[in-house]
């Protein structure tokens, strides 16, 4: 019996150093995969905003022929991409074709709007959209990254936002106030900010299951922040 109990705390000890170990491992192991996730979702975004500029260099030098009937084939394209991306998420191969394939059309669609205004004489009002973007994207990401506020909770308030803002636009098509269109950018640009927040911690936090949702969200994200900014700045060019 003394034998018994005196080999009884060794063996616990044994075991609690086994399962400590184990866990350590698991945990490096999810940290890893985390870093692997993460990595892979920048890479393809980096990739997607290149295919994205190759699309909007192509429909800015060739904005006749993105007109009337094109331009909505494009729109459509672009928006069946987008969701065939969606459905697509558990086969790589046809993800990352419908990724690519969406940014370009995406950029091809901008290229027109982008054309006008270069043609107006504002090519450096898209130059500071680009450059406040990129700026905003970078400082967003980090904060994002290294704070220790918790993000998750403005998902459903930034939703509601957007269906708000999207509205907003419908009506405007009908009504034609700069006042409005005005406002509806500067809300667009303050609500794509904080879903780069929101989605950057998700991200980090392993909340997708594909890095090429991951790299689609956060795109989505930089390209209408980029639109909104164009946008203001384009108006307040114009009231100058």
């Amino acid at each position: 019996m003394s034998l018994y109990n005196r080999n009884m705390p060794q063996n616990n000890y044994e075991s609690s150093a086994f399962g400590g170990a184990f866990e350590q491992s698991a945990q490096r192991e999810a940290t890893s995969a985390r870093a692997t996730f993460v990595k892979q979702t920048y890479q393809l975004l980096a990739a997607s905003l290149l295919a994205a500029t190759a699309g909007a260099y192509i429909g800015t030098n060739s904005a006749s022929l993105l007109s009337g009937g094109a331009y909505w084939i494009a729109v459509i394209a672009e928006f069946a991409c987008l969701f065939g991306l969606m459905y697509a998420r558990k086969n790589a191969k046809l993800a990352l074709i419908l990724l690519f394939a969406f940014t370009f059309i995406s950029g091809l669609v901008l290229g027109p709007t982008l054309a006008r205004y270069i043609g107006a004489g504002m090519g450096n009002v898209i130059t500071q959209a680009f450059l406040m973007t990129t700026v905003a994207f970078g400082g967003l990401s980090v904060f994002a990254m290294n704070t220790k506020r918790d993000f998750s909770a403005m998902g459903k308030f930034l939703f509601i936002a957007l269906i708000v803002i999207v509205v907003a636009s419908l009506i405007n098509i009908f009504v034609g106030s700069s006042m409005l269109s005005l406002a509806v950018s500067g809300a667009g640009a303050l609500i794509f900010s904080g879903y780069i927040l929101y989605d950057t911690q998700n991200i980090i936090r392993g909340a997708y299951d594909s890095p090429v949702l991951a790299a689609v969200s956060l795109y989505l994200d930089i390209l209408n922040l980029f639109i909104s900014l164009l946008h203001i700045l384009g108006a307040l060019n114009n009231n100058k």
